[in-house]
């Protein structure tokens, strides 16, 4: 049996782009994915803190250091610029492994920079 488990959470950012006419997906600042272990191409979940939207996606890495988060495709349909949305990622493990496992957040500030990297620690 596998448990499906937080992997990383990108807490807390600001939607820099819509782009609807874009193929779909969500760019994110390339610094942000590395901090929270996300990688290329991951499935993500955007919950938007405005409207209450969510919706899942898959990632593409964004310029380094410009706190962009761009909504793409039909994911610009759930989010407005300016609105902020958490980025979460999950993974499948045994209740073994999830017995000790730690999930990483990412806090930012402004212009989606990185505040702290931390460990949910329950």
């Amino acid at each position: 049996m596998e448990l499906t488990l937080l992997k990383a959470k990108i807490h807390t950012v600001k939607v820099t782009e819509a782009n609807v006419t874009y193929n779909g997906s969500i760019t994110i600042d390339a610094d942000l994915l590395d901090a929270a272990g996300i990688k290329k191409y991951e499935q993500v979940y955007i919950n938007n803190a405005v409207s209450g939207s969510r919706i899942m996606t898959y990632v593409i890495p964004g310029t380094r250091g410009s706190g962009e988060v761009c909504m793409n495709g039909g994911a610009a349909l759930h989010a407005s610029v300016g609105d902020t949305v958490h980025i979460l990622s999950f993974i499948n493990m045994s209740p073994e492994e999830a017995e000790t496992y730690q999930p990483t957040l990412v806090f930012t500030e402004g212009n989606n920079q990185i505040k702290s990297v931390e460990k949910y620690n329950y």
